[in-house]
């Protein structure tokens, strides 16, 4: 098997030379071709893979070359094309129907079918004749696939704008000897809420990936209808009672008898039970990251009841019963339990850190993650998936999230881990994840790819003569991306990567690919390839002006308090947004046509969105410019800051103390830096911005961790006599966490949150009357904080204003 992947990893790399001293197989030259592409006859029908393949071929060869072969598809053509002297070409089940040995030769490298069909490849040249198969009817195209990524042909995004085609005057054919099968059986991504499918299909084919996926939709509260408490809801089954099971295998019993894939998978939400049995099995046990009881052991006990009473009733069926194995089910097992033959789990590692390799030593939540798919694939016997999550909400902002960098890492875990595959929720929206799915596929296909071979290649051939400039712009952000320690994904993370140091490097490269490929407008005779690098040059520099907006607003709202300037920068983000949308629509989720949402209210009230943060903005600016209220001060934009690890400030008055800062003062340098500060002493005041929240400033445990617990900040506020009048009011317009505020030393104010941050309202903001409670001349302002997850603290800079 190393050998057979070895000649993958050569083949990947460029054009095979010839082993054995056999000429060149010329298939176009000068616009010329004599080549014939061959399949049976009876696969010379709509929907047959094999005709989808040799139709490819065809059109790729003819762009490349300007001649087109032609497709013989009858007994009559076949057998002329297969004894003439011309190149030939033969597909799919025509290879095994005139070659069955070679049927041997692919067999020999599938590997054994788990759940579902596996596939392999077979490429091989014999004379003028070039045989291309695999395993499974997909196969065959993905054979086809492979022949043209050799000859350059590469899909780094859905659609024309972008297909490499390259241009290759003479094509020819070396020694071709290969067979290969990936070792995952499921491969594939689907594109969740609002993003366009167009393309998506003929992409996923192009980068290898399938349309097999485990059935593991949310369905379990249809089959436990029977036995609900009486005035609870599907949420109160009692797990592990057998009269639970029973009623589920009655209700797929008929789905299981014929073998069908069925889902167990419990619904969104929290489980919670009086059951004595059910008590029993979860013994209090407690996943940190959703702050909920672990199910797991309860959710198991059900399971394999069901699956056992199903196995005894039909003892020949194949079916599969799938379940998700997350939110409060994530943590393995922990009794010693094995799973019913019958049950696959998919993984799913929702608000898991994406940023991070699953055993980069700076995100311990990844490295606990790579232990669970362990115990679990203990527990599955390698019967399971991983549920994969292609960025977060970064793609409401638009704004490049690479992921390779981790993928090519983690596909190699899972791989060795024994996992049947990978199946990936995507928002599309390409503006954020690039060409995250192409190395997706790419490293399904094969977690050994040469990713940073993939890469060179990429720049030129995508970016014709702007590849030094967009090599330089995206080598930037994917550096930024790796050396980063936010474990989070969501807008807020962006100002901690995109900073202005960052912005200006990018405006330099993209200025520089502008005027690289500047020659080629309005060029008379310029290529197909021509015209699209300046396209895809044109939509680079989109993205940019989006990025350069969206962070001039936050850094405009968030740290200097300017609000109007907040709001115009805004408004420029979402003008850009809407033209990239226009300059292709699988860009960015959908804001034109019919599914687009173009409600202003809407946009709104749902504070995640571009616009929505936006409209905060303004309104910020409503309550500072004299409409609404009128502004009073910006607050510091640093503060004093305490981290409390064991919640002891409370009892050492914290709250009314003045922190001391000469420790801070005299070692500031020394935790300079994010991996420097997560070592900061805990028994010490520091320093922290309010433009940014507090982990991102490296608030984090000496092993990486996320910093969890309280947080205190503190500053001091000079008023005059004027500025403490009328209805004056502090507002924190961006903060994390429950929070509690003191003045001068007493209680003014307690905020409670949903321990989960993405639980409460979008806004995040915390709006609080302190009229009467300041004084004329100096004023202690104090603010607690309980984070109970990933981020926590104030993140944009709270201001003092008047209430008309």
């Amino acid at each position: 098997m190393k050998k057979l992947f070895l000649l993958w990893g050569l083949f990947a790399l460029g054009t095979l030379q010839s082993a054995l001293g056999e000429a060149g197989l010329v298939i176009a030259d000068e616009g010329k071709t004599s080549a014939v592409i061959c399949i049976a006859p009876d696969q010379n029908r709509k929907g047959s893979y094999d005709l989808k393949a040799a139709e490819e071929l065809a059109r790729c060869i003819e762009q490349m070359s300007g001649a087109r072969p032609s497709i013989a598809a009858t007994a009559d053509t076949v057998r002329e094309a297969l004894a003439s002297k011309a190149p030939t070409f033969v597909i799919g089940e025509l290879v095994f129907e005139t070659r069955p040995e070679f049927r041997k030769a692919l067999a020999a490298v599938v590997p054994p079918r788990r759940v579902f069909d596996p596939d392999a490849i077979f490429l091989k040249r014999e004379a003028n004749h070039v045989y291309l198969a695999g395993s499974t009817d997909r196969s065959h195209y993905y054979a086809v696939i492979t022949l043209l990524n050799q000859w350059g042909c590469r899909w780094y995004l859905p659609t024309g704008l972008g297909e490499v085609i390259p241009d290759r005057p003479k094509l020819e054919i070396e020694d071709l000897k290969m067979v290969y099968a990936p070792p995952f059986e499921v491969r594939n991504f689907w594109i969740a809420w609002n993003g366009s499918e167009e393309g998506a299909a003929d992409f996923r084919l192009r980068n290898f990936m399938n349309e097999q996926k485990l059935k593991t939709h949310h369905t379990l509260k249809r089959y436990v209808k029977k036995v609900i408490p009486e005035g609870k809801t599907h949420f109160n089954i009692p797990l592990t009672a057998p009269e639970s099971a029973e009623a589920i295998a009655d209700e797929i019993d008929q789905a299981y008898a014929e073998g069908k894939l069925i889902s167990l998978s419990m619904e969104d939400g929290v489980y919670r039970s009086d059951d004595p049995g059910d008590e029993a099995a979860v013994v209090n046990l407690h996943d940190k990251y959703f702050q909920s009881q672990s199910l797991t052991d309860a959710f198991a006990l059900l399971y394999n009841r069901t699956a056992e009473i199903l196995a005894q009733r039909h003892p020949e069926s194949k079916a599969v019963l799938g379940f998700l194995a997350y939110i409060n089910i994530t943590i393995p097992p922990q009794r010693e339990f094995k799973a019913a033959p019958s049950l696959v789990a998919e993984i799913a590692p929702i608000d898991i850190d994406p940023n991070h390799s699953i055993d980069d030593p700076r995100s311990p939540s990844r490295q606990e993650y790579g232990a669970m798919v362990r115990r679990w694939a203990e527990v599955m016997d390698k019967r399971f998936t991983i549920y994969d999550y292609d960025q977060g909400m970064l793609v409401w902002r638009d704004i490049p999230a690479p992921s390779h960098q981790v993928m090519q890492r983690d596909l190699q875990f899972y791989r060795d881990a024994g996992s049947l595959g990978v199946s990936t929720e995507s928002r599309g929206a390409f503006a954020t994840i690039f060409t995250n799915l192409f190395f997706r596929g790419q490293l399904m296909w094969n977690p050994d790819a040469d990713v940073d071979h993939l890469l060179e290649e990429f720049y030129p051939a995508f970016y014709g003569p702007a590849a030094p400039a967009m090599k330089d712009y995206w080598s930037a952000i994917f550096k930024a991306w790796e050396d980063t320690v936010i474990t989070e994904h969501e807008f807020y993370i962006i100002p901690a990567i995109y900073n202005p140091a960052l912005i200006s490097r990018l405006k330099r490269a993209i200025d520089d690919a502008k005027r690289l490929v500047e020659p080629l407008r309005g060029k008379a005779d310029a290529t197909r390839n021509e015209k699209l690098a300046v396209e895809r040059v044109d939509i680079a520099a989109l993205g940019f002006e989006l990025m350069d907006a969206y962070t001039g607003m936050v850094f405009a709202g968030a740290t200097e308090g300017d609000y109007a300037k907040a709001e115009k920068l805004g408004n420029q983000a979402v003008k850009v947004r809407l033209e990239l949308a226009v300059a292709n629509p699988t860009l960015t989720t959908r804001v034109i046509g019919p599914q687009a949402d173009s409600k202003e209210a809407t946009a709104k009230a749902r504070a995640e969105t571009l616009p929505g943060e936006v409209w905060q903005y303004a309104n910020l600016k409503s309550l500072t410019d004299g409409t609404l209220g009128s502004l009073v001060q910006r607050l510091p934009l640093e503060w004093a800051f305490r981290r409390d690890p064991r919640d002891t400030g409370l009892a050492r008055g914290f709250a009314g103390e003045k922190p001391d800062l000469a420790f801070w003062e005299e070692n500031r340098e020394r935790f300079s830096t994010p991996d420097q500060r997560k070592d900061y002493p805990t028994t010490q005041w520091e320093v922290v911005r309010t433009d940014l929240y507090a982990q991102a400033q490296g608030i984090l445990f000496p092993d990486w961790q996320s910093f969890t617990g309280f947080l205190w900040y503190k500053t001091p506020v000079e008023l005059s006599l004027a500025d403490t009048k009328g209805k004056l009011h502090l507002h924190f317009p961006g903060l994390f966490g429950e929070a509690w505020l003191y003045v001068n030393g007493n209680l003014v104010a307690h905020r409670p949150q949903h321990p989960l941050w993405w639980k409460n309202s979008y806004r995040f903001d915390w709006d609080v009357d302190l009229s009467g409670k300041l004084k004329p001349g100096q004023n202690d302002i104090t603010l607690r904080v309980h984070n109970t997850h990933h981020n926590g603290g104030i993140f944009r800079r709270p201001f003092l204003y008047q209430l008309k």
